[in-house]
């Protein structure tokens, strides 16, 4: 069993901080257009639909992916599910522009071989759960602690476009990320329990914005 000792707690916390410069800011994963289609318009249902995507949509799939990086499976077919698991284009963006810079700014700050190494056989370009499982591995970070650091970062972004685009207050902003706190634990046991090969998605709405947002008039974020 693989502990995180203080030295990569210290890195995993880096890298999954808000400030870490993979743009994360800037995607919103169709909320946008849910906000504007009065799908999304107050925490409640700001919480009920990021939790759809991290129980059966992208959040879970990423987190598979993850799993898969960081027990060092077929790297080639993991890249391959990566690049198919996208509902949109846009979507497709959101996760490769973050795992291209994710992966030049770990590479420049924290040096890996195994960095190296997935940079030379993806050319640069990987999806953002790919790079992070390849990176924690290497580093020494333990599966269940990147596992939930993830899929918080990935909750937590999508709050705080929420907050934004509603607009919330940032206490209200808070108790959605407290509240989506059982769909985070729900989607990381589903990662332990199902092999790579048995996952999907089954978050259709959420797909439906996202390529609306691709043709929304008035944008904010690049998704």
């Amino acid at each position: 069993m693989t502990t995180t000792t203080d030295a990569a707690l210290y890195r995993l916390l880096t890298w999954l901080s808000p400030a870490y410069p993979v743009g994360a800011y800037s995607y919103s994963h169709g909320v946008e257009y849910a906000v504007e289609a009065g799908l999304v318009g107050d925490r409640e249902t700001l919480v009920d639909w990021i939790a759809q995507a991290v129980r059966y949509g992208a959040g879970l799939i990423d987190a598979a992916l993850l799993a898969a990086s960081w027990r060092g499976d077929d790297l080639d077919e993991i890249c391959t599910l990566a690049n198919a698991w996208r509902g949109s284009a846009e979507m497709a963006l959101e996760s490769l522009a973050q795992g291209v810079a994710f992966l030049a700014a770990t590479r420049a700050a924290w040096p890996h071989p195994a960095l190296d190494e997935l940079a030379l056989r993806t050319r640069g370009e990987a999806m953002l759960p790919v790079v992070v499982g390849v990176a924690a591995k290497a580093h020494g970070i333990a599966f269940d602690a990147v596992l939930m650091a993830y899929l918080h970062a990935f909750a937590s972004n999508l709050v705080s476009a929420g907050v934004r685009l509603i607009p919330l207050g940032q206490t209200e902003g808070q108790r959605a990320v407290a509240a989506l706190e059982p769909a985070i634990a729900d989607a990381a046991r589903v990662v332990h329990d199902t092999p790579l090969d048995s996952m999907g998605t089954a978050a259709p709405m959420i797909d439906w914005c996202s390529m609306k947002h691709e043709t929304q008039y008035t944008r904010l974020f690049r998704s």
